[in-house]
């Protein structure tokens, strides 16, 4: 049967000994509270951060394109070619041809601006998870020649508009000799809608890659191909290479350019939060010291007891040490059970908040989600848990030494 070292039960009887005060036991939990709330609000923090960079992913990089090639003109050239081109190169998993416009999407009197898509279903599909978040089995009845749209839920719902209601889009128009003309006046059905929840549905509308071209205008000519790359963090070299194996003049993007920042955020905000949360449990660990400063003076008569005993500078040590590892596990361990709770229903229970106090915390007109998401890791709580009993520890070791310097004979004797 496993015993406990003679150190820790000492330490034990120490901390729950008749003579503690009533300021050492306030001073002691406060000490553990604030320990306790400090990695709480750590793990919640951090399971926060990664549920933004897991809807990042899934969201937006498993939505838009990793990279995109870019003509520096609107090109006529054979698809296939260019796109097997393009997919021979290293990193590149598959490529999808585009035609993009920017238009307004009218039902009635309301307006929104979109960026209209034209797509061949099959190919984007390879490139893109888009298909999993459109309703109604839309994806796959987008034909040509049939005046349809998949629009953005949040576009349609700002317009009024709704599943096989029609709308009309508004694109511009221009003549051979590049004047503008009259805008064209587009009448289509929405056969489904976009629901990512976030920005992209209110800024996207997809329609078939052969009516994009009708509609411009321009025959065969494409605006671009998107591309799915085997490791998107790394983008711009793997587009660059896609790009110059192509053997034409193109320009090149990648979703770094247009997404990074929010990755990027996301990373700096997490080094930040664990960094103010951390110096917030290390005040709360070094109350403790004033904890074990005052325990000392009151077991001073129980040391010199110890030390007349045979007791060794590392036995005393230990024992204070102990004592403060015991009162900071404490709050590590309460507050990494809160943590653990409030991070796997953290979404739910900012969904209830929002909709008891009718107010929307996250903006999908302003952010790429619309909920606060939340993914606990282990290796966070972890972490945590190890950064704040080695903060214990640290702030244990001071009262400790004082510990050992004690003199048993001036305070047997009274002096």
């Amino acid at each position: 049967m496993f015993a406990l070292p003679l150190t820790l039960k000492t330490a034990l009887r120490f901390s729950r000994g008749k003579k503690r005060g009533g300021m050492v036991s306030l001073i002691s939990l406060f000490s553990t509270l604030g320990i306790s709330l400090g990695v709480a609000v750590l793990i919640v923090g951090l399971s926060a951060m990664n549920g933004f960079e897991r809807e990042l992913v899934n969201r937006v990089l498993g939505v838009v394109p990793h990279g995109e090639i870019i003509p520096e003109q609107p090109m006529q050239i054979e698809t296939n070619l260019l796109v097997n081109r393009i997919e021979a190169s290293d990193g590149v998993v598959a490529a999808a041809p585009y035609v993009s416009m920017t238009g307004l999407v009218e039902n009635g009197i309301h307006l929104q601006t979109i960026q209209i898509k034209g797509i061949d279903t099959d190919l984007e599909s390879k490139i893109s998870a888009l298909p999993k978040f459109i309703s109604d089995n839309a994806w796959n009845s987008l034909q040509p020649d049939k005046n349809q749209i998949i629009l953005g839920a949040g576009a349609a719902r700002s317009i009024g508009a709704k599943v096989g209601q029609s709308v009309t889009i508004i694109i511009p128009n221009s003549s051979a000799d590049l004047k503008l003309q009259q805008p064209k006046r587009i009448r289509l059905q929405i056969i489904g809608l976009i629901e990512l929840g976030g920005l992209i549905d209110h800024s996207l509308g997809l329609i078939p890659l052969e009516d994009a071209q009708s509609y411009l205008g321009k025959g065969q000519e494409i605006t671009g191909v998107g591309l799915k790359l085997s490791d998107p963090f790394q983008a711009r070299t793997q587009v660059k290479k896609a790009a110059e194996n192509t053997r034409l003049s193109l320009h090149y993007n990648s979703w770094i350019n247009q997404y990074g920042f929010m990755y990027n955020d996301i990373q700096m905000i997490r080094g930040i939060m664990y960094l103010a949360m951390v110096l917030v449990m290390a005040v709360a660990c070094f109350n403790i010291v004033s904890t074990l400063v005052v325990a000392v003076k009151e077991k001073s008569t129980d040391i010199a007891i110890l030390r007349t005993l045979g007791a060794k500078n590392r036995f005393i040590l230990s024992i204070f040490i102990w004592y403060g590892l015991i009162s900071g596990f404490i709050g590590t361990f309460i507050g990494a059970l809160i943590g653990i709770a409030a991070a796997l229903y953290l979404t739910n229970v900012i969904n209830a908040l929002e909709a008891m106090l009718g107010v929307e915390f996250l903006s999908a007109d302003i952010y790429f989600v619309d909920f606060l998401p939340s993914e606990l890791h282990l290796l966070d709580v972890f972490l945590v848990f190890t950064t704040s009993i080695v903060l214990s520890l640290v702030a244990s070791l001071y009262p400790a030494n004082r510990a050992i310097k004690l003199e048993p004979a001036k305070i047997l004797s009274g002096q």
